[in-house]
C-alpha cells in the first residue's frame, strides 16, 4: 500500500486531500501543528495523525525518519501548510517578510527536503507544493508584498528539485489554485462569485489524478487550477 503525508491535515484542502487518499487506498499520515484548534475529522485504520513544528527543521527530519522506520518509503507528499498577509510596499518590513517566509516556504523546505532525499533513493516519488497566484506573477500581488514574495520561492524549489531529479521518475508539481472556496474565505469577501471558485475537493481530485499512472507521465512543474477565472 503507498504511503501520502499530508501536511495542514486540519486545513480545508489538507482534509479533502486526506479523504481523497483515504479513498484510494493509501496510508496517509497527517500532520498538525502543536495544539491545533481545529478538528480532524478523517479516521479510519490506514489514517493517522502527528504533531510536529514544521518551523523546526530538526523536528521534522525527526518525523520523517519515524515515517520511514514505519513505511520504509514515501511515495507522495502533499505540502498545503501556509499563511496569508495582505501588505503593501510602504506598510511591509523585513519582519513580515520573514514571518511569512517561515510560514510558506520553511514549513515547505524542511518537508521536502528529507522526503526529496528518501525519494532519490527510492527513485520514484511525486511531491506538491502549493503555489498560488500572486506568487506566480507579481502582477498579481498588489497589496500582498510578503506573501506574495515568499510564495514565489516555491516556484524556484520545484525548479531546482526536478533538476535535480532529472532522469528518475520524481516529480515535484506547484499546485497553483484561484481562489479557494472555503467558509473563511467567503466570509472574508462575501459580494465574490463563489461559483467560480475552487473546492478543495477539486484541487484533492487533480492532485491524486496527478498520481495515477497517466497523469504521472505529464511531468507537470507547475499545474494551474483556474477553473473559468
Amino acid at each position: 500500500m503507498n504511503h501520502i503525508i499530508v501536511t495542514g491535515a486540519s486545513g480545508n484542502l489538507g482534509q479533502a486531500v486526506i479523504k481523497k487518499f483515504l479513498r484510494e487506498n493509501y496510508h496517509v499520515t497527517g500532520t498538525l501543528i502543536p495544539n491545533d484548534p481545529l478538528a480532524v475529522d478523517s479516521q479510519g485504520k490506514h489514517f493517522e495523525t502527528a504533531v510536529v513544528d514544521l518551523m523546526q527543521e530538526e523536528a521534522t527530519a525527526h518525523f520523517i525518519d519515524r515515517m520511514l522506520e514505519k513505511y520504509q518509503k514515501i511515495d507522495v507528499v502533499v505540502l498545503t501548510v501556509g499563511g496569508f498577509a495582505m501588505g503593501n510596499m510602504l506598510n511591509t518590513g523585513s519582519a513580515d517578510i520573514f514571518k511569512q517566509y517561515k510560514l510558506n516556504f520553511e514549513t515547505a523546505y524542511h518537508v521536502a527536503r528529507p522526503v526529496f532525499a528518501q525519494m532519490m533513493k527510492q527513485g520514484s516519488g511525486r511531491i506538491f507544493l502549493i503555489g498560488s497566484r500572486p506568487g506566480a506573477d507579481m502582477k498579481n500581488s498588489k497589496g500582498m508584498v510578503a506573501y506574495s514574495l515568499t510564495k514565489s520561492l516555491i516556484f524556484r524549489l520545484a525548479e531546482l528539485m526536478n533538476e535535480e531529479a532529472r532522469g528518475t521518475e520524481i516529480i515535484t508539481s506547484v499546485i497553483v489554485p484561484s481562489t479557494i472556496d472555503t467558509p473563511q474565505n467567503r466570509a472574508s469577501m462575501p459580494d465574490a462569485d463563489f461559483s467560480k471558485w475552487q473546492t478543495p475537493e477539486a484541487i484533492a481530485e487533480v492532485i491524486y489524478w496527478h498520481c495515477t499512472e497517466e497523469g504521472a507521465m505529464l511531468r507537470e512543474e507547475v499545474i494551474k487550477v483556474y477553473g473559468g477565472v
